[in-house]
């Protein structure tokens, strides 16, 4: 195989060439001469100035600046409604700074209520800090807007090279990051990228082996979003796969603890603005794009029984953890030990599929994953691309809901639950060809190279405590079985 390290040059590895190795890729390069020669050695070759992390800073640059002038309209109109959603150009930036008091001063969750977690109000309030002048008026928005998004552009440059970087001989597949339209699209809608960029380097150290900074990382993510928690999630059916529990241990125990030394201040201080964010996620009606509002929606249409508030706060988490039992059952009975990053992305996945509400930045949570879990440029592409006919279907729909807009640029509720449908098959569709990867390493882009886990640092390599069997019980491996009837 043409991306092996070749005789002779044992001290450096050879890169993985995606217009080798993927035959998407290849067929699109033969516009410009076909694919990477045989005879060049990528990895061992110097690349000069240009090499693959520089190239990404400036594909992730580009990436970042195409989002920007997406929101032009908005930029050089203000973000009023009907016509930032028409504009496909909406954000939460300047919604919450006109409204939350940020213009005025006020801090989040310290001074008034604010519907994120901390520290995501501590980058809201410092950011609104930076803004010159006082007031609500249209260049200060504008100016908090362009803010936030520069810094956005800068976390994601960071995710982009903590994912490069995970797979030392495959760092293309961070392109995937750098040039998602999900990420160009969704990047700005808020302030959901330092999530990823957390979990990105947090991942990186895991990958390492550096557990303390990888907790600390996982806390500090958690402290923006909670999503984070099932990265702890998938190093527990790891760690019990595998009978490294201390992998799971030291880096929970650090999450534990940087999660608590960021959210004790806020508490302590304002303990019904700290609390806030936990009652408007629990208490919360099923949001937009959400399986229930989509439900809901036909229903209504077709005068079938609607599911009350009550119901979707009892099978929305119900079905989570049906969906999670499933995947731990994959987990310890897959005949080889599955990837971390595959068990990342599987769980997200679920939760996307079962939350109470998907707002359109969510597809950024799954971006990195899949970079990671499953590198194949068709299958992330065509994910891509029914994504972003769901971000302008959504867009469609909030104008005609929440602003009586004019009939020609609404979306009818039945194409609008088309879009949701299709975006909730294509992640259930990445998530099948995931598992199919776990249950067949073959078809697993990583694995297929001769690697085990680049990314599962304690992980890697490390021999199976438990593997059930589901065809034959008596087969399976348990700790307290005699290894000879493993």
């Amino acid at each position: 195989m043409e991306e092996t390290q070749p005789p002779g040059r044992r001290g450096r590895s050879r890169l993985v060439v995606p217009s080798r190795s993927d035959m998407l890729l290849r067929n699109f390069t033969e516009v410009i001469g076909g694919p990477l020669g045989r005879r060049s050695d990528p990895g061992v070759i110097s690349p000069g100035i240009f090499t693959a992390e520089r190239v990404l800073i400036l594909l992730t640059l580009a990436a970042a600046l195409v989002g920007v002038l997406l929101k032009g309209y908005c930029r050089a109109n203000g973000w009023e409604s009907p016509t930032q959603f028409y504009a496909t150009c909406y954000s939460d930036f300047p919604e919450l700074f006109s409204h939350r008091g940020l213009a005025e001063g006020g801090f989040p969750v310290l001074t008034n209520q604010f519907e994120y977690p901390v520290l995501i109000g501590l980058i809201a309030g410092l950011t609104a800090w930076l803004v010159p002048g006082t007031g609500v008026t249209d260049g200060r928005v504008l100016a908090y807007f362009d803010i936030n998004a520069a810094l956005l552009a800068g976390a994601a440059m960071i995710a982009v090279l903590a994912t490069a970087r995970m797979s030392a001989r495959r760092p293309w597949d961070a392109a995937m990051v750098a040039l998602a339209p999900g990420i160009i699209l969704a990047g700005t809608v808020n302030w959901d990228l330092w999530t990823v960029c957390l979990l990105a380097v947090a991942m990186y150290f895991f990958a390492q082996q550096r557990l303390v900074p990888a907790g600390i990382l996982i806390g500090l993510a958690t402290a923006t979003n909670l999503y984070p928690l099932l990265l702890l999630a998938a190093i527990l059916l790891l760690a019990l796969r595998t009978g490294h529990l201390r992998a799971l241990l030291v880096t929970g125990g650090a999450a534990a603890g940087s999660w608590i030394a960021v959210n004790l201040p806020f508490a302590a201080t304002n303990f019904d603005g700290w609390a806030h964010y936990f009652r408007y996620t629990a208490d919360r009606d099923a949001g937009y794009s959400s399986p229930w509002f989509a439900y809901n929606l036909v229903a209504g249409r077709l005068r079938w029984p609607e599911l009350s508030p009550a119901a979707v706060d009892l099978l929305s988490p119900a079905l989570l953890v049906v969906a999670c039992a499933a995947i731990a059952v994959i987990v310890l009975s897959a005949p080889r030990r599955p990837r971390l990053a595959q068990v990342a992305f599987l769980l997200v996945g679920a939760l996307i599929l079962t939350n109470k509400a998907y707002s359109p930045q969510f597809v950024v949570w799954l971006i990195p994953l899949l970079a990671l879990a499953r590198p194949r440029w068709r299958d992330f592409l065509v994910w891509q691309g029914i994504e972003g006919l769901h971000w302008a279907a959504v867009w469609m729909y909030l104008g005609q809901v929440t602003s009586a807009g004019s009939s020609q640029h609404n979306l009818d509720m039945p194409y609008y639950v088309l879009a949701v449908a299709a975006h909730m098959f294509a992640v259930a569709y990445l998530m099948a060809r995931v598992t199919w990867d776990i249950y067949d390493p073959n078809y697993d882009p990583i694995r297929r190279h001769h690697t085990d886990d680049p990314h599962g640092g304690p992980f890697a390599g490390a021999p199976d405590r438990i593997r059930l069997s589901l065809r034959r019980p008596a087969d399976s491996l348990l700790p307290w079985k005699e290894p000879s009837n493993a």
